[in-house]
C-alpha cells in the first residue's frame, strides 16, 4: 500500500459512503433513506485516506461480543489493486482481536471480484453455506 493512503479509525460519513458506493457501481444496493441510521449503528468503521479524500472504507456490524460481519469493503478504481482494501480488512479484524472477549465470528457477504482477498486474509466458505432472506417491513 502506497505510503501517502492513511487508514483511520471511523465510520465513512453519509456522503463518502455514498460517493464510494456509487464509485464501485453499487449505487441501487442501498435504501439512501436508511443509511444514515445503519451507519450510526455500525459496530465500527475505518476509512483510508490520502490527503483530505476518503478513497476507502468498511464497517463492522453485529453484536460487538461474539458475532461480527464485515460491511461494505470498497475502494475508489483508481486505488484498487494497491492493497487498501486488505489495509481495511486487516484493521476491521484488529478491532475484533481487540475487542471481543472470546473468540469471534466474523462473516461477510462477497462480490466475485473481491473473493480472493477476503482469501488471502484467512476467509473460507468452510462447512457452511451463506444464506439470507430480504424482510419487507409490515
Amino acid at each position: 500500500m502506497a505510503d501517502d493512503i492513511i487508514i483511520e479509525h471511523r465510520i465513512a460519513t453519509i456522503s463518502e459512503h455514498r460517493r464510494i458506493a456509487e464509485a464501485v457501481g453499487w449505487s441501487g444496493s442501498f435504501d439512501w433513506q436508511t443509511v444514515p441510521l445503519s451507519l450510526e449503528a455500525s459496530v465500527s468503521g475505518v476509512v483510508a485516506v490520502v490527503g483530505e479524500r476518503v478513497v476507502g472504507m468498511g464497517r463492522l456490524v453485529g453484536d460487538g461480543v461474539k458475532y461480527f460481519y464485515i460491511q461494505d469493503v470498497a475502494v475508489l478504481p483508481e486505488y484498487q489493486g494497491q492493497g487498501v482494501g486488505k489495509a481495511i480488512i486487516d484493521r476491521l479484524l484488529l478491532h475484533v482481536a481487540q475487542t471481543a472477549p472470546s473468540t469471534a465470528f466474523v462473516g461477510l457477504f462477497s462480490t466475485e471480484q473481491a473473493t480472493e482477498v477476503y482469501a488471502s486474509r484467512g476467509f473460507t466458505a468452510g462447512d457452511m453455506t451463506g444464506m439470507f432472506r430480504l424482510v419487507e417491513p409490515t
